[in-house]
């Protein structure tokens, strides 16, 4: 896991750049939705996960360093949560959450290392 919860790590196979819009989620125990809005940023970058039907109607907000592996040929995002870790995350809402930094500070503590669910993966 990276120091900085906003940034892939190292190892996921991310090119910057890479346009991620459409592409799968995958946490560790299946399938949570698909991409609808990314960032590349240093420091900043993140996912932006519909949820469908997994949680109706819902979207989800996972930091860069989740990413393990970005598979550009099957067109899928694996992350190093399960479904219900991610579930259990801070509440996101795209209008009030997406710009702000004291929700970013909260969901880091949440994902980072020394959170509930940081450090190696599950």
């Amino acid at each position: 896991m990276t120091e900085n919860v906003w940034n892939y790590q190292p190892t996921s196979g991310h090119l910057a750049g890479t346009d991620l819009t459409g592409y799968k989620v995958e946490a560790a125990d299946g399938s949570i939705g698909k991409v609808d809005k990314h960032s590349d940023e240093v420091g900043d970058a993140y996912l932006v996960v519909d949820t469908g039907v997994w949680i109706f109607g819902k979207e989800v907000l996972l930091p860069a360093s989740t990413v393990v592996r970005v598979d550009p040929e099957d067109k899928r995002v694996f992350v190093d949560r399960t479904k219900e870790q991610i579930k259990a995350a801070p509440e996101f809402h795209r209008d009030k959450h997406l710009g702000d930094t004291e929700y970013r500070e909260v969901l880091g503590a949440y994902y980072g290392i020394g959170g509930p669910f940081g450090g190696p993966p599950v």
